[in-house]
């Protein structure tokens, strides 16, 4: 498949100066409707009580998907299933599994953040060899 670029240096090649000012032409023209658009990544809100009251209540009284519910209310899909399906989030236990995962995650983090960087020279870690096996001799 040939590219675009390709096509213009074929022609600058054969001296299609017309065909080289259309490309321009339309090339500006593209330029002038482009429009900034947002990234489509959202960042998810800190799962709460209400939060998940909130994705329970959705889920029963509206049609709408996981997704559509995770993006209207801006968290993280898995976050909506573990609403849905294991009832997670619904109390502000500081003691529930999923918030003691969150604050080991948060920790580890924040170790990560004040260990120095490992220098840009380490040695690279040598793959593990094969064992033989009895028909490998």
């Amino acid at each position: 498949m040939t590219t675009l670029r390709e096509f213009e240096d074929a022609l600058r090649e054969q001296g299609n100066t017309s065909a080289l000012s259309v490309l321009d032409s339309l090339r500006e023209r593209d330029r002038s409707k482009r429009t900034v658009r947002p990234a489509r990544r959202i960042t998810g809100k800190k799962m709460t009580p209400e939060i998940a009251r909130r994705i329970l209540e959705m889920h029963e009284h509206t049609k709408m998907t996981q997704q559509e519910i995770a993006f209207r209310i801006g968290v993280n899909q898995g976050r909506v299933n573990e609403v849905i399906k294991r009832g997670k989030w619904l109390n502000d236990d500081p003691a529930a599994p999923e918030a003691v995962a969150r604050d080991q995650a948060k920790a580890r983090m924040r170790r990560r953040k004040s260990e120095a960087p490992p220098s840009p020279r380490a040695a690279p870690k040598k793959a593990p060899q094969a064992q033989l096996m009895f028909g490998d001799f």
